[in-house]
């Protein structure tokens, strides 16, 4: 079985997370201290070997569980004051996350092992043995409590409607040469009111009552202008094209064009890297946009 990595989500660059800002460390820590102690006192894992014990398992648990919590606050403060000082542009990806997290595993296992002559009676307590067992599990451990708090992050957003940033890859099509079809013609109401338009240029468009105002991008430069149709008539005629996407009531999207995508349960915004306008998800329409992303994403070379 052919084993895949999408290298492209790994490397997109993402802002640096709130969890290991500064100002937010302490709280991290203390919820990474209460979910291990949590765990810890509830199943026991990897073996209890009761008559090597040293002290009170609650005892031992609370050290297991602040060793990770403090080697977490340590090792993010001392980066978050490099990574200021010295590499102030350095961006951030889901790979260099996974990095930093596999240093701070790293640095649990060994701390662990470190610890074992204090927990424990065993005179093979400074073997290699326990070093790569310590290690081992801090990595099984660890992985899994990753992946459990960031979920976890992400319900608990989605339900109190605090906005957070999706992981969406840009769709890319190969770059135009001369594409006549790109350009077709619009039929208004009012014959004298018919317009050329080229569908790559269109970012969105958005419902003005009668009139809808399209936002287009020519030669980096933005455009505006309002033409004499309904959104719904004009999205009729751009049925054939699956990039336009009735986003919300008011709104239609050129999927092609997004650049990032933020929200929750209760809609998404959609960003553009040539303005600064937004563009709704409605929530009625979340599956839908998360399908035709999907579809388009097999149509579209990213």
């Amino acid at each position: 079985m052919e084993f895949y990595i999408n290298r492209e989500h790994l490397l997109k660059e993402i802002d640096y997370p709130a969890r290991y800002r500064s100002e937010n460390l302490i709280r991290t820590a203390a919820i990474i201290f209460g979910v291990i102690l949590l765990f810890l006192l509830s199943f026991k894992p990897f073996g209890v070997n009761a008559p090597e014990q040293k002290m009170n398992y609650l005892f031992i648990c609370c050290l297991h569980a602040l060793s990770p919590a403090t080697i977490i606050y340590v090792y993010f403060q001392t980066f978050n004051h490099l990574r200021t000082k010295h590499l102030p542009s350095k961006s951030w990806t889901l790979l260099r996350e996974y990095r930093q997290i596999a240093v701070v595993l790293l640095l649990t296992g060994i701390a662990s092992f470190l610890m074992r002559d204090l927990i424990y009676r065993n005179t093979n307590n400074w073997s290699l043995y326990y070093l790569w067992e310590e290690i081992r599990n801090c990595y099984v451990g660890g992985i899994f409590f990753y992946f459990f708090l960031r979920l976890a992050g992400f319900y608990f957003q989605s339900k109190k409607g605090d906005p957070f940033v999706l992981q969406f890859i840009p769709l890319k099509c190969e770059p135009k040469e001369t594409a006549p079809d790109s350009v077709i013609f619009i039929h208004t109401q009012v014959k004298q009111d018919d317009f050329r338009l080229d569908i790559s240029d269109l970012l969105f468009a958005r419902a003005e009552g009668n009139y809808v105002e399209l936002t287009t991008i020519s030669n980096n430069q933005v455009n505006t202008e309002l033409k004499r149709i309904s959104l719904s008539q004009f999205e009729a005629q751009l049925s054939a094209y699956p990039q336009f996407f009735r986003s919300h009531r008011t709104c239609l999207v050129n999927m092609l064009h997004i650049e990032k995508v933020s929200g929750n349960s209760q809609g998404y915004l959609l960003s553009f890297s040539t303005t600064e306008s937004k563009v709704p998800v409605s929530r009625a329409q979340l599956n839908n946009f998360n399908s035709r992303y999907e579809q388009l994403r097999n149509t579209f070379t990213t």
